[in-house]
This record gives structure tokens, C-alpha cells and sequence, in this order.
């Protein structure tokens, strides 16, 4: 039973997909990731090189510079929220200004060979002030870190909130105060959380490193809870806001800081030495002595895999073989609810359990002989998925979740079936699991579907996005056929006779869909943080290599059982057809 049964899945590239289709899906992908990059570009530029020599004439560094000098050198920085407010324009008296990335940098790297979660305001875009979304943003970061229970590391350069938009990052559930809850949530937890002060520390911005285990300021740094303008205006009192909160007052006397260093540089030495002497990574106990792989195919190749049009089908097995170690996978039930994939593999050398839609035809087991098409969930599948995901929090394996689905079943044999039912099933398991869950958007993501695949109202640790995926309730031409379903005959087609009736139901019904496809645009929901970050198919794999050794590195606040024990193997025993 300890034995996890690893099978190889997939095929090369050239033998399951025509080349010149593999051609067409790449340069079709490959257009989509030049935007991408070239948005991403934009949103760290900040403000330009105007603000950025404004920073480097005082002496100090770029967000950027010091995220980069934080991170070890060869690993990976995974940014998270690159695009909210992305596209927005704010009013700033009579002016209009945008915020890229919110004018905060949040972002998952290894530091000293340990995940972090680095939060830093991005001292380019109005002297790191917060912006709408920018308290919305912070909390999500030390969300994950507090899933994960991974250090966080918070760089601040924060001269306060971007007073002309207060109303809108002030108050609120999510407003900027909810950021020193959860200070205080993670310090209950016992995760480690570091500060450096680099600069400006106003009102909120000062508030957000004292509740820090320990805090390091640069000579340039101060933090105050009003800045000298302020005090001028209320006390007629002529200071300098190093005056009244600098290094000299706050390590040397009030004690809400803990040492002084002369520069940047300094400071992020001394935050690197404090992350080495948090606990280290236990990824590498999980492993077992197994080393961490590469797939046995490219995980670039999944930039081929996805055709343009949203309604072609493709294998998601060959997505799978692209994502997991050696491409061996354990599929789990492969018999029952054939419209999903479930099963366990290894991502750099750890476990984690996949759950997929399956695209095309699948064989009915209501109707023998016939077919359905997949992408939705109907009663076997959503039963499967459900003890699959009990299985995996009771395993204590993270849990990854590939969607491309249009919904539910429909109809009166549906509901006769029970989904209703079934479904309430699925969402109680993914709501209540302690296990982390990461999921990935590869494409459609419609209805109540999205939310039963452990979408993000469901608290996912990281929700991804590509640059095809398409979030919506439903698809822009079905919206407008029930939009318009009182003027359609039964083949949906316009019953008017009147030319002028047809074209307004025309113009309407173009109208609806244009919207509704505007509002699947994946940069729009990454505005609206309605997903973490928009990556490439060939990301995948980097991003999973990181979640997942992110999900093994803590120890002692859940689950972890080892493959001897697993729940899995009673599950796949039970469900086997019987033998003749």
C-alpha cells in the first residue's frame, strides 16, 4: 500500500497533434504571451524613469532593485496581482493618474532556501502611497502567507494613503485598517514577519512594520503616525518628520524598531540574515530521498496545446504529462465520472493531487452507447471530485485544480439526478478542507461550475489565470439568447417579421455579447482581483514547482500523512469494478 501506483501519461508533441495545428495553437498563445509581457513591462515600470532617478538622487533603491537584491540569487520570483487597477484611471484633483499594480509589489520568492511572501511598496508611484485595491492587495499576500505559513518579508516605502481616493481605501471591510488585523492574525499563528523601513512610514504605512517580529531602519527611514506637514499644520511645530519618527527616536528610544542601518543595501542583508534563522524548509523531509524531475515532456510545449477557438477540444492528460515529475501520475477512479480527471502526481519531487475538466466527447453512463460532451459536471464526475478532494485533506496533499468548465448538467434529467444535491457535496468538501488548494483557470471557467472547481469564492491559496482563460456566468451568445429568449423562436432565430424589430434585436443581441465577452478578458478580473496573476501555459509549471514546495515547507499546523496511511489507497481499493 505504500506504494503510490505512477504510470506514465502523455506523448510527444508529434504524436498526437498535427503540425501544422501545433503551429497554429503556438503563434495563436505566442501573441497572447507578447501582450502579456508587454503589459507586465508597463506595470514595473511604475511611473518611468523620471521617478526612478528621482529615487536613486536620494540616495535609496527602486522596489524592484530591492526585491531582486532580497530574492537568492537563482530563484524564482513569482509576482502576485501584477495587474490590479490595471486600465484604471483615478481622479487626483482635476488630474488623472493610474496606480500600476496597485503602487505595491506582492510577490512569492525563496530567500536564504526558504518561500517568503515579499510585500513592498513601490516607491516609483506616488512615493509608495495606497491606492484603491492597494490594503486589498497586502491582505491577500499575508492570506497566502498565512495558508502557507511563510515568513513575510514587508520592504516599506509607504508615504500613506493617495488622499484624493481615501473614500475608497479608508473604510470598509477590506480597507487599509483590516492590514494590522491580519499583522496580528499572522503573529498569533506564529509566522515570522520582517520589516525594513527604507523611507517614507506615514499613518497606515507606519502602523504596518511595528506589529513585525523584528524591524531595521536606514538612516532615511522614519515612521510616524503623522508626517512634519501635518504636525506644522495642527501643532505649528517646525520639524522634519525624521525629527519626529526616525531611526534615532525609534531605536534608540520609543523602541519600535529594532536596528538602525546606514543604507539599502545594509537593510537587506540584515532582512536576508533574519530569514536564515527562521525554521527551515521541511520539502525536503516530505520528499522521501526522491529528487525533484522534470517532466519527461517540455512544459513549454503546453503554449501548443490550447487551440484558439474555445470551443476545440484538447487532451488534458497531455497538459498533465507537461505539469508533473517524470510524467508519471497515479489517475484515481479513472472508471466512474469519465468528464474528470483526478489522481496524484509529484511537482519537484513532492505530492499533489490534480483534479481536471476532460474536453470532447465522453461515453454516457446514463444512456449506453451514446455520448456527452465534457467540460461540465454531471452527477458521477461531481461524486468522484468530491471524495477525491475529501481524500487529499485527509491525506494532507495539496490539492491543484485545472478548469476548463462550462457549468452544470441542465435539464429535467438533471434535476431528477440530484446535481442540486451532488454539487452542494463538492462545494462543502472544498469549503471546508484544510489542505491548500491552488487553482488554475486554463480556460473557460462558467456558472456554478466555477465555483464548485474550488474557484476563488471558494479560497483557493493562489488562483491563476492564462491568456485565454474566460470567467463569466456564461458565455457572451448564450447571455444574449436569454437575454432576448421572448423574440427567438425555438432554433433561437429572430420570430419578427418587421425589418426594423429584427435589426434592433440584432443590434441588441450583438451588444449583449460584446459586453459579456469584454468582461471575460482575463485582465479584466485581474483588475478587479478577481484572480491572483495572468501566466503563460508554459509558466505552469515553475508556478506549481513553487505553490507546492511552498505547501510542504511548514510543519506542525496540519495534515501530513505519509503515503503508507493515505485515505487514497482505501478509496481507489473500494471503487475498483469487481472482479469476474
Amino acid at each position: 500500500m505504500a506504494h503510490v501506483p505512477l504510470r506514465p501519461i502523455g506523448a510527444p508533441l508529434s504524436g498526437f497533434l498535427d503540425p501544422e495545428e501545433a503551429r497554429r495553437n503556438r503563434e495563436a498563445m505566442a501573441e497572447k504571451t507578447a501582450l502579456l509581457e508587454e503589459r507586465r513591462a508597463e506595470v514595473r515600470a511604475g511611473w518611468g524613469p523620471k521617478y526612478v532617478e528621482r529615487v536613486h538622487a536620494k540616495g535609496k533603491w527602486t522596489t524592484w532593485e530591492r526585491v531582486e537584491a532580497l530574492r537568492d540569487g537563482d530563484a524564482p520570483l513569482h509576482p502576485l496581482g501584477t495587474f490590479v487597477d490595471w486600465g484604471d484611471e483615478f481622479d487626483a484633483g482635476g488630474r488623472k493618474l493610474r496606480a500600476p499594480a496597485a503602487g505595491v509589489v506582492t510577490a512569492l520568492t525563496r530567500v536564504e532556501g526558504r518561500w517568503v511572501v515579499v510585500v513592498a511598496n513601490d516607491d516609483t508611484v506616488a512615493s509608495g502611497s495606497w491606492w484603491p485595491r492597494t490594503p486589498e492587495k497586502i491582505q491577500r499576500a499575508q492570506e497566502v502567507a498565512l495558508r502557507l505559513r511563510l515568513p513575510v518579508v514587508y520592504l516599506v516605502d509607504c508615504s500613506g494613503l493617495f488622499l484624493p481616493q481615501q473614500s475608497r481605501t479608508f473604510p470598509g471591510r477590506t480597507g487599509a485598517g483590516h492590514i494590522f488585523q491580519r499583522n496580528s492574525e499572522l503573529s498569533d499563528a506564529g509566522v515570522p514577519q520582517i520589516a525594513g523601513v527604507f523611507g517614507d512610514s506615514i499613518a497606515g504605512g507606519g502602523y504596518m512594520p511595528i506589529i513585525s517580529d523584528r524591524v531595521y531602519m536606514t538612516e532615511q527611514a522614519y515612521m510616524v503616525i503623522a508626517g512634519a506637514a501635518l504636525v506644522k499644520g495642527a501643532k505649528s511645530q517646525q520639524v522634519t518628520s525624521l525629527d519626529i519618527g526616525g531611526p534615532e527616536v525609534h531605536v534608540h528610544r520609543s523602541g519600535c524598531a529594532d536596528e538602525r542601518v546606514p543604507d539599502d543595501a545594509a537593510c537587506i542583508r540584515a532582512l536576508r540574515a533574519e530569514v536564515a534563522r527562521t525554521p527551515s524548509s521541511g520539502a525536503d523531509f516530505r520528499r522521501g530521498g526522491v529528487a525533484p524531475a522534470a517532466p519527461a515532456f517540455p512544459p513549454d510545449e503546453l503554449d501548443a496545446l490550447f487551440p484558439p477557438d474555445h470551443r476545440q477540444a484538447y487532451d488534458v492528460r497531455q497538459v498533465l504529462a507537461r505539469l508533473v515529475d517524470r510524467s508519471l501520475f497515479w489517475e484515481v477512479l479513472p472508471h466512474r465520472g469519465r468528464e474528470m480527471l483526478c489522481g496524484v502526481g509529484r511537482v519537484n519531487g513532492l505530492w499533489c493531487g490534480f483534479v481536471a475538466n476532460v474536453q470532447g466527447p465522453i461515453p454516457d453512463p446514463e444512456h449506453r452507447g451514446r455520448v456527452k460532451p465534457g467540460g461540465i459536471l454531471y452527477r458521477d464526475g461531481i461524486a468522484k471530485v468530491s471524495a477525491f478532494s475529501r481524500a487529499c485533506d485527509d491525506d494532507g496533499v495539496p490539492l491543484v485544480w485545472l478548469q476548463d468548465v462550462a457549468g452544470f448538467d441542465i435539464g429535467a434529467e438533471a434535476e431528477e439526478l440530484g446535481l442540486l444535491g451532488w454539487g452542494s457535496s463538492l462545494i462543502y468538501a472544498n469549503s471546508v478542507r484544510r489542505t491548500p488548494m491552488f487553482t488554475v483557470l486554463l480556460r473557460k471557467a462558467s456558472g456554478a461550475g466555477y465555483y464548485a472547481m474550488a474557484g476563488l469564492p471558494y479560497d483557493p491559496v493562489v488562483q491563476l489565470s492564462t491568456p485565454i482563460s474566460r470567467l463569466s456566468v456564461m458565455e457572451g451568445r448564450t447571455l444574449a439568447i436569454a437575454t432576448y429568449r421572448t423574440k427567438l423562436d425555438d432554433d433561437f432565430e429572430i420570430e419578427s417579421d418587421d425589418p426594423e424589430e429584427r435589426a434592433a434585436v440584432e443590434r441588441g443581441m450583438a451588444e449583449v455579447e460584446a459586453r459579456i465577452e469584454a468582461d471575460m478578458d482575463p485582465y479584466r478580473a485581474a483588475c478587479r482581483m478577481d484572480t491572483d496573476e495572468i501566466v503563460a501555459p508554459s509558466e505552469l509549471r515553475p508556478w506549481l514547482e513553487a505553490l507546492v514546495e511552498a505547501s510542504w515547507q511548514a510543519q506542525g499546523y496540519r495534515r501530513m500523512k505519509n503515503p503508507r496511511i493515505w485515505s487514497l489507497h482505501d478509496l481507489d481499493l473500494l471503487t475498483r469494478p469487481a472482479e469476474t
